[in-house]
């Protein structure tokens, strides 16, 4: 019933950090589109995919204490909300051990930075256009230069995400 949850608690544990909330969102979604099992829906929002589900998602694990929540105030930006996993929430995981296993996959998508897992996400949120226009897109929408910045690196990341997905079926 919390198979969902597990999901999600497992890959915060699997960061071995905390996991900040926006980095969570893109890491979720570019993981649904190669194929692991989140259910959540994503529609398009101001910094790229976003799921609402995810939220609430994250919330409830807050709720049942099987996430810390921490909010910080950054002299540049907002406050950002990252999470690490509490130790009711690693009991939690014991009964849930097959639901998220750590791959490479996983990994290397969660070793990116924010900026650039954003515009990873945004690109295959537009994968269905042609390149220039994807680009085209993500620039107009996106105002972070960081975020522009990343556009061919984040092609290139995607290219071998695919080429590592096709060489092991069994990635999830």
């Amino acid at each position: 019933m919390l198979e969902d949850h597990a999901k999600i608690a497992a890959l915060i544990h699997q960061s071995e950090d905390y996991l900040e909330r926006k980095k969570l969102q893109k890491i979720v979604y570019i993981l649904q589109r190669f194929g692991c099992p989140f259910n959540q829906k994503f529609h398009f929002y101001f910094s790229g995919p976003y799921s609402e589900e995810l939220s609430i998602q994250l919330d409830e694990l807050c709720d049942f204490g099987f996430l810390i929540e921490d909010w910080t105030s950054r002299s540049d930006q907002a406050e950002q909300c990252a999470y690490r996993i509490s130790e009711a929430g690693e009991d939690f995981l014991s009964h849930y051990k097959d639901e998220l296993p750590k791959t490479p996959l996983i990994q290397r998508v969660m070793g990116q930075k924010t900026s650039f897992l954003e515009c990873t996400a945004m690109l295959l949120f537009f994968d269905q256009l042609p390149q220039n226009a994807a680009f085209d897109k993500v620039r107009t929408l996106e105002k972070n230069d960081e975020v522009c910045s990343f556009l061919e690196p984040a092609l290139t990341f995607l290219s071998e995400l695919r080429a590592a997905r096709a060489a092991d079926v069994s990635v999830f």
